[in-house]
Protein backbone atom coordinates (compact mmCIF):
# COMPACT_ATOMS: atom_id res chain seq x y z
CA UNK A 1 0.00 0.00 0.00
CA UNK A 2 1.40 3.01 -1.11
CA UNK A 3 0.22 6.42 0.93
CA UNK A 4 -0.74 9.48 -0.67
CA UNK A 5 1.14 12.65 -0.92
CA UNK A 6 -1.21 14.94 1.62
CA UNK A 7 -0.87 11.59 4.36
CA UNK A 8 3.14 11.60 4.08
CA UNK A 9 2.49 15.52 4.86
CA UNK A 10 0.81 14.88 7.89
CA UNK A 11 2.89 12.16 9.17
CA UNK A 12 5.87 13.76 8.69
CA UNK A 13 4.44 16.71 10.28
CA UNK A 14 2.87 14.35 13.05
CA UNK A 15 6.28 12.74 13.56
CA UNK A 16 7.91 16.08 14.01
CA UNK A 17 5.85 17.08 16.89
CA UNK A 18 6.31 14.02 18.45
CA UNK A 19 9.81 14.49 18.53
CA UNK A 20 9.44 17.73 19.47
CA UNK A 21 6.72 17.01 22.54
CA UNK A 22 9.14 14.09 23.67
CA UNK A 23 12.21 16.17 24.01
CA UNK A 24 10.43 18.80 25.75
CA UNK A 25 9.11 16.31 28.31
CA UNK A 26 12.70 15.42 28.70
CA UNK A 27 14.13 18.56 29.07
CA UNK A 28 11.35 19.51 32.21
CA UNK A 29 11.98 16.28 34.02
CA UNK A 30 15.67 16.98 33.82
CA UNK A 31 15.95 20.54 34.50
CA UNK A 32 13.73 20.73 37.39
CA UNK A 33 15.27 17.07 38.56
CA UNK A 34 18.86 18.58 38.79
CA UNK A 35 16.67 22.17 40.74
CA UNK A 36 15.29 18.90 42.84
CA UNK A 37 18.71 17.40 43.60
CA UNK A 38 20.20 20.88 44.18
CA UNK A 39 17.85 22.92 46.71
CA UNK A 40 16.56 19.42 48.25
CA UNK A 41 12.70 20.69 47.51
CA UNK A 42 10.12 21.26 45.02
CA UNK A 43 7.24 23.33 44.84
CA UNK A 44 4.11 21.95 43.81
CA UNK A 45 4.17 23.53 40.81
CA UNK A 46 7.60 22.08 40.06
CA UNK A 47 5.61 18.81 41.53
CA UNK A 48 3.23 18.89 38.80
CA UNK A 49 5.33 19.99 36.17
CA UNK A 50 7.96 16.72 36.61
CA UNK A 51 4.86 14.56 36.86
CA UNK A 52 3.23 16.26 33.20
CA UNK A 53 6.78 16.08 31.95
CA UNK A 54 7.07 12.26 32.59
CA UNK A 55 3.43 11.64 31.44
CA UNK A 56 3.71 13.56 28.51
CA UNK A 57 7.38 11.44 27.15
CA UNK A 58 5.22 7.97 27.69
CA UNK A 59 1.94 9.77 26.52
CA UNK A 60 3.78 10.34 23.17
CA UNK A 61 5.88 7.74 22.53
CA UNK A 62 3.02 4.90 23.02
CA UNK A 63 0.41 7.37 20.25
CA UNK A 64 4.12 7.09 18.18
CA UNK A 65 4.03 3.48 18.63
CA UNK A 66 0.64 2.54 18.40
CA UNK A 67 -0.18 4.78 14.99
CA UNK A 68 2.83 3.92 12.96
CA UNK A 69 2.02 0.16 14.02
CA UNK A 70 -1.51 0.08 13.41
CA UNK A 71 -0.18 1.60 9.92
CA UNK A 72 1.77 -0.47 8.62
CA UNK A 73 0.06 -4.17 10.23
CA UNK A 74 -3.67 -3.00 10.57
CA UNK A 75 -5.07 -6.75 11.49
CA UNK A 76 -2.21 -6.05 14.84
CA UNK A 77 -4.69 -4.40 17.30
CA UNK A 78 -1.88 -3.75 19.55
CA UNK A 79 -4.56 -2.96 22.63
CA UNK A 80 -1.85 -3.20 25.36
CA UNK A 81 -0.08 0.26 24.19
CA UNK A 82 -3.63 1.87 23.60
CA UNK A 83 -4.15 1.29 27.14
CA UNK A 84 -0.89 2.91 27.84
CA UNK A 85 -2.39 6.17 25.75
CA UNK A 86 -5.33 5.76 27.55
CA UNK A 87 -3.69 5.97 31.19
CA UNK A 88 -1.21 8.61 30.10
CA UNK A 89 -3.97 10.60 28.63
CA UNK A 90 -6.70 10.24 31.26
CA UNK A 91 -3.44 11.20 33.94
CA UNK A 92 -2.95 14.42 31.72
CA UNK A 93 -5.78 15.77 31.96
CA UNK A 94 -6.04 15.51 35.89
CA UNK A 95 -2.39 16.86 36.04
CA UNK A 96 -3.36 19.68 33.85
CA UNK A 97 -6.37 20.65 36.04
CA UNK A 98 -4.46 20.21 39.36
CA UNK A 99 -1.81 22.45 37.77
CA UNK A 100 -4.94 25.28 36.79
CA UNK A 101 -6.75 24.68 40.12
CA UNK A 102 -2.77 25.45 42.01
CA UNK A 103 -2.59 28.51 40.04
CA UNK A 104 -5.93 29.92 40.73
CA UNK A 105 -5.88 29.15 44.28
CA UNK A 106 -2.58 30.71 45.06
CA UNK A 107 -2.53 33.92 42.79
CA UNK A 108 -5.76 34.98 42.67
CA UNK A 109 -7.42 37.43 45.00
CA UNK A 110 -10.65 35.95 46.16
CA UNK A 111 -11.22 36.43 49.77
CA UNK A 112 -13.86 33.81 49.90
CA UNK A 113 -13.28 30.86 52.78
CA UNK A 114 -12.88 28.60 50.16
CA UNK A 115 -10.42 29.94 48.78
CA UNK A 116 -8.43 30.90 51.76
CA UNK A 117 -8.77 27.42 53.04
CA UNK A 118 -7.41 25.67 49.78
CA UNK A 119 -4.48 28.57 49.69
CA UNK A 120 -3.38 27.19 53.40
CA UNK A 121 -3.81 23.62 52.42
CA UNK A 122 -2.46 23.49 48.68
CA UNK A 123 0.83 23.11 50.18
CA UNK A 124 0.49 19.84 52.38
CA UNK A 125 -2.44 18.96 49.38
CA UNK A 126 -0.27 18.53 46.31
CA UNK A 127 1.45 15.29 46.53
CA UNK A 128 -1.97 13.66 47.69
CA UNK A 129 -3.41 15.18 44.54
CA UNK A 130 -0.83 13.83 42.83
CA UNK A 131 -1.29 10.22 43.84
CA UNK A 132 -4.99 10.26 43.90
CA UNK A 133 -4.63 11.54 39.69
CA UNK A 134 -2.54 8.71 39.88
CA UNK A 135 -5.27 6.35 41.09
CA UNK A 136 -8.25 7.44 39.32
CA UNK A 137 -6.38 7.03 35.66
CA UNK A 138 -4.95 3.47 37.44
CA UNK A 139 -9.18 2.49 37.55
CA UNK A 140 -9.34 3.64 34.52
CA UNK A 141 -6.90 1.36 33.06
CA UNK A 142 -8.59 -1.59 35.05
CA UNK A 143 -12.09 -0.75 33.29
CA UNK A 144 -10.03 -0.70 29.72
CA UNK A 145 -8.45 -3.71 30.47
CA UNK A 146 -11.97 -5.73 31.30
CA UNK A 147 -13.87 -3.99 28.58
CA UNK A 148 -10.76 -5.57 26.41
CA UNK A 149 -10.85 -8.97 27.66
CA UNK A 150 -14.62 -9.39 27.52
CA UNK A 151 -14.83 -8.09 24.14
CA UNK A 152 -12.26 -10.42 22.97
CA UNK A 153 -14.16 -13.43 24.75
CA UNK A 154 -17.64 -12.44 22.94
CA UNK A 155 -15.70 -12.50 19.55
CA UNK A 156 -14.08 -15.63 20.15
CA UNK A 157 -16.74 -17.20 21.17
CA UNK A 158 -19.27 -15.57 18.33
CA UNK A 159 -16.56 -16.65 15.55
CA UNK A 160 -17.28 -20.21 16.69
CA UNK A 161 -20.93 -20.01 15.15
CA UNK A 162 -21.37 -19.94 11.91
CA UNK A 163 -23.65 -16.72 10.43
CA UNK A 164 -22.81 -14.69 13.47
CA UNK A 165 -21.10 -11.65 11.50
CA UNK A 166 -24.13 -9.41 12.50
CA UNK A 167 -23.51 -9.90 15.95
CA UNK A 168 -20.05 -9.51 15.57
CA UNK A 169 -19.87 -6.22 14.47
CA UNK A 170 -23.50 -5.03 16.70
CA UNK A 171 -20.75 -6.39 19.57
CA UNK A 172 -17.99 -4.11 18.10
CA UNK A 173 -20.48 -1.31 17.55
CA UNK A 174 -21.17 -1.56 21.62
CA UNK A 175 -17.73 -1.57 22.89
CA UNK A 176 -16.58 1.66 20.19
CA UNK A 177 -19.99 3.53 21.90
CA UNK A 178 -18.46 2.54 25.49
CA UNK A 179 -14.94 3.20 24.97
CA UNK A 180 -15.80 6.83 23.65
CA UNK A 181 -18.42 7.14 26.74
CA UNK A 182 -15.54 6.04 28.72
CA UNK A 183 -13.58 8.70 27.30
CA UNK A 184 -15.65 11.29 27.90
CA UNK A 185 -16.30 10.68 31.57
CA UNK A 186 -13.08 10.14 32.25
CA UNK A 187 -11.52 13.50 30.33
CA UNK A 188 -14.54 15.91 31.15
CA UNK A 189 -14.11 16.19 34.63
CA UNK A 190 -10.56 16.81 34.60
CA UNK A 191 -11.46 19.56 32.04
CA UNK A 192 -14.18 20.66 34.04
CA UNK A 193 -12.08 21.59 36.89
CA UNK A 194 -9.41 23.56 34.32
CA UNK A 195 -12.21 25.38 33.26
CA UNK A 196 -13.66 26.70 35.97
CA UNK A 197 -10.34 27.26 37.54
CA UNK A 198 -8.74 29.66 34.66
CA UNK A 199 -12.12 31.36 34.15
CA UNK A 200 -11.86 32.08 37.81
CA UNK A 201 -8.33 33.38 37.94
CA UNK A 202 -8.62 35.32 34.43
CA UNK A 203 -11.47 37.11 36.52
CA UNK A 204 -9.54 37.71 39.36
CA UNK A 205 -6.92 39.29 37.23
CA UNK A 206 -9.62 41.49 35.28
CA UNK A 207 -10.92 42.73 38.37
CA UNK A 208 -7.68 43.82 39.95
CA UNK A 209 -6.18 45.53 37.03
CA UNK A 210 -9.47 47.14 36.67
CA UNK A 211 -8.62 48.72 40.47
CA UNK A 212 -5.49 49.19 39.13
CA UNK A 213 -6.62 51.95 36.69
CA UNK A 214 -7.50 53.81 39.05
CA UNK A 215 -4.11 54.69 40.14
CA UNK A 216 -1.27 56.63 38.74
CA UNK A 217 1.99 56.56 36.38
CA UNK A 218 5.40 54.61 36.99
CA UNK A 219 5.02 51.32 38.97
CA UNK A 220 0.92 50.99 38.32
CA UNK A 221 1.41 51.09 34.47
CA UNK A 222 4.11 48.27 34.80
CA UNK A 223 1.77 46.27 36.91
CA UNK A 224 -0.65 46.53 34.57
CA UNK A 225 1.45 45.84 31.42
CA UNK A 226 1.95 42.71 33.79
CA UNK A 227 -1.34 41.24 34.55
CA UNK A 228 -2.18 42.52 31.13
CA UNK A 229 0.38 39.90 29.67
CA UNK A 230 -0.67 37.68 32.38
CA UNK A 231 -4.16 37.27 30.70
CA UNK A 232 -3.13 37.61 27.36
CA UNK A 233 -1.10 33.88 28.27
CA UNK A 234 -4.05 32.87 30.26
CA UNK A 235 -6.47 33.36 27.17
CA UNK A 236 -3.80 31.41 25.19
CA UNK A 237 -3.63 28.33 27.47
CA UNK A 238 -7.31 28.64 27.51
CA UNK A 239 -7.53 28.44 23.91
CA UNK A 240 -5.28 25.62 23.16
CA UNK A 241 -6.26 22.99 25.92
CA UNK A 242 -9.68 23.55 25.31
CA UNK A 243 -8.53 22.86 21.17
CA UNK A 244 -7.06 19.92 22.63
CA UNK A 245 -9.59 18.42 24.63
CA UNK A 246 -12.30 18.57 21.87
CA UNK A 247 -9.98 17.27 19.11
CA UNK A 248 -9.66 14.60 21.43
CA UNK A 249 -13.13 14.11 21.67
CA UNK A 250 -13.81 14.34 17.88
CA UNK A 251 -11.01 12.33 16.47
CA UNK A 252 -12.19 9.38 19.02
CA UNK A 253 -16.32 9.67 17.84
CA UNK A 254 -15.28 9.53 14.53
CA UNK A 255 -13.12 6.41 13.87
CA UNK A 256 -11.31 6.83 11.33
CA UNK A 257 -8.84 4.29 9.94
CA UNK A 258 -4.76 4.73 10.26
CA UNK A 259 -5.01 4.88 6.16
CA UNK A 260 -7.05 7.72 6.20
CA UNK A 261 -5.56 11.11 5.92
CA UNK A 262 -8.04 12.58 8.22
CA UNK A 263 -6.73 10.18 10.76
CA UNK A 264 -3.33 12.16 10.27
CA UNK A 265 -4.38 15.45 10.11
CA UNK A 266 -6.52 14.96 13.40
CA UNK A 267 -3.26 13.51 15.00
CA UNK A 268 -1.54 16.48 13.49
CA UNK A 269 -3.78 18.73 15.25
CA UNK A 270 -4.12 17.41 18.40
CA UNK A 271 -0.13 17.22 18.97
CA UNK A 272 0.32 20.39 17.75
CA UNK A 273 -1.89 22.08 20.67
CA UNK A 274 0.59 19.78 22.77
CA UNK A 275 3.62 20.97 21.98
CA UNK A 276 2.14 24.42 22.36
CA UNK A 277 0.68 23.76 25.86
CA UNK A 278 4.34 22.32 26.56
CA UNK A 279 6.28 25.37 25.59
CA UNK A 280 3.56 27.82 27.47
CA UNK A 281 4.45 25.97 30.47
CA UNK A 282 8.46 26.15 30.08
CA UNK A 283 8.35 29.85 29.42
CA UNK A 284 6.31 30.39 32.61
CA UNK A 285 8.55 28.40 34.97
CA UNK A 286 11.34 30.83 36.34
CA UNK A 287 13.65 27.41 36.49
CA UNK A 288 13.10 26.73 33.28
CA UNK A 289 13.36 29.75 31.87
CA UNK A 290 16.98 30.04 33.61
CA UNK A 291 18.31 26.81 32.66
CA UNK A 292 17.36 26.83 29.09
CA UNK A 293 17.72 30.56 28.60
CA UNK A 294 15.07 31.80 27.23
CA UNK A 295 14.78 35.28 26.10
CA UNK A 296 11.33 36.87 26.57
CA UNK A 297 10.25 40.05 26.57
CA UNK A 298 7.44 39.95 28.93
CA UNK A 299 7.59 38.76 32.44
CA UNK A 300 7.47 35.41 33.80
CA UNK A 301 3.89 34.31 34.66
CA UNK A 302 3.92 34.14 38.60
CA UNK A 303 6.35 37.59 38.09
CA UNK A 304 3.48 38.80 35.84
CA UNK A 305 0.55 37.13 37.88
CA UNK A 306 1.79 39.49 41.24
CA UNK A 307 3.08 36.76 43.01
CA UNK A 308 5.57 33.73 43.35
CA UNK A 309 4.30 30.44 44.07
CA UNK A 310 6.24 28.80 46.34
Amino acid sequence: MIPSQVTIFFMTIYLLESLTIIVQSSLIVAVLSREWVQVKRLSPVDMILISLGVCRFFLQWSSVLHNFSSYINPDDELWYIGIIWEFTNTLAFWLTSLLAVVYCVKVSSFTYAIFLWLRWRILRLVPWLLLGSVMVSCVTIIVSALRVVFFKSQLISMMQLPGKNTENETLRTFMEKNYIHQLLATSFIPFLLFLISTILLIASLCQHLRQKRHHGTGHSNSSMKAHATALRFLAFFLIFFTSYFFTIIISTTYILTHENSWFWACETIIYATVSIHLTSLMLSSPVLKKVLKVSCCGPKLPEALGTTIP
